[in-house]
């Protein structure tokens, strides 16, 4: 098995990396209080060491009320929090990685023993002023993740959050300009959002947003259920300011659409033009609802991510538990040490290494 093309170098915009693989984000909430402590910098770094491609952090919030559910979740806001963004930069810097964190709101969600859980009478209680300074909250930390020295940032558009509620109509029946029968009409909030943040950066910084059918309330939702009903969800993002799209699938080799084995990475790509990350399952046996059960194995095999990359469906390949459970998992593909991967255990998620 030759994974030759995930180590190729990419490039777009002011953006240079020395290979294909990005590290997904993952919620730790290990910072206390917020504020992301050396044990974070030190979390990232030895990802950073170990030739990461790009390091994409756990979802780090605005300076909203309700934009956390746990309180150790890292903000992305206020003297303390930034500069402690700032050291893990520079950390991650220093070892030779390139880093962008992932801005977050987790809306009208609960903390529950297992996941949040959508308290689903109360998703559409936003007033329009609340839109506005969520709006421009976004854009603040935009600011910050540029001026502290970032990379990249990365928007959470995905799994059931606050820019996923707006987007799906089961949790959408707003009857304002942020509503809306279509996607394209519910997509109104992200858009703003993307331009605000656009606006905060400037043109030649990377904007990622990250993207999912699926929502943890509904593992078989699809907010676009043909390549038409994609295309009006997408291209007003990338006209927007969007980069790259982050397309989050529990299993990377599924179909997207019948008549086509491109996954949604793949359409993403076609429709858009953009270059595209794709994520679920990488280096696992069983997707990422079954870790929480203990289930994970680690799978060597390659074979059918490298095929669908060098076909040119995606651009960059996010790992997500693999690299939570071994952060030299580049460095063993990439000099063909399979056999010392570590296998994923339920147990690491609780852990920071």
């Amino acid at each position: 098995m030759s994974t030759e093309s995930l180590f190729n170098p990419f490039k777009y915009k002011n953006l240079e990396l020395k290979n294909r693989i990005v590290m997904a984000p993952m919620t730790r909430a290990q910072s206390d209080n917020g504020v992301p402590t050396q044990n974070i910098a030190d979390y990232y770094a030895r990802r950073a060491e170990a030739e990461v491609g790009l390091i994409i952090s756990e979802g780090t919030v605005i300076n909203r009320p309700a934009s956390k559910n746990m309180q150790n979740i890292p903000d992305f806001y206020g003297t303390e929090a930034l500069n402690g963004w700032k050291n893990v930069i520079d950390a991650v810097h220093e070892n030779g990685g390139k880093m962008g964190p992932q801005i977050w709101h987790v809306g009208d969600t609960r903390s529950s023993a297992d996941y949040p859980l959508m308290d689903m009478e109360k998703a559409s209680t936003m007033t329009l002023e609340d839109i506005q300074d969520t709006i421009a909250q976004f854009a603040a930390s935009a600011k910050s993740a540029k001026d502290l020295g970032f990379d990249v940032l990365e928007i959470h558009g995905a799994h059931g959050y606050l820019i996923d509620q707006f987007f799906w109509e089961v949790t959408n029946t707003r009857t304002d300009e942020y509503g809306g029968k279509t996607l394209k009409e519910r997509s109104k909030f992200a858009v703003d959002i993307v331009k605000a943040m656009r606006a905060a950066v400037g043109e030649d910084f990377t904007i990622i947003i990250r993207l999912s059918q699926w929502k943890q309330q509904d593992y078989t939702a699809k907010l676009a259920n043909t390549p038409e009903e994609m295309e009006e969800w997408l291209l007003p993002l990338k006209e927007a300011g969007v980069d790259i799209f982050h397309c989050s699938q529990r299993r990377f080799w599924e179909a997207e659409f019948e008549g086509s084995d491109l996954n949604f990475a793949g359409w993403a790509k076609k429709i858009t033009g953009q270059p595209t990350i794709t994520v679920g399952s990488v280096g696992l046996e069983g997707d990422f609802m079954a870790a929480f059960a203990g289930q994970g194995t680690e799978k060597a095999d390659l074979s059918e991510l490298t095929r669908r990359l060098e076909r040119g469906d995606f651009d960059l390949v996010a790992v997500g538990r693999a690299l939570l459970q071994d952060p030299e998992w580049v460095k063993k593909v990439k000099e063909g040490n399979t056999e010392d991967l570590l296998n994923f255990s339920a147990e690491s998620l609780a852990t920071l290494y």
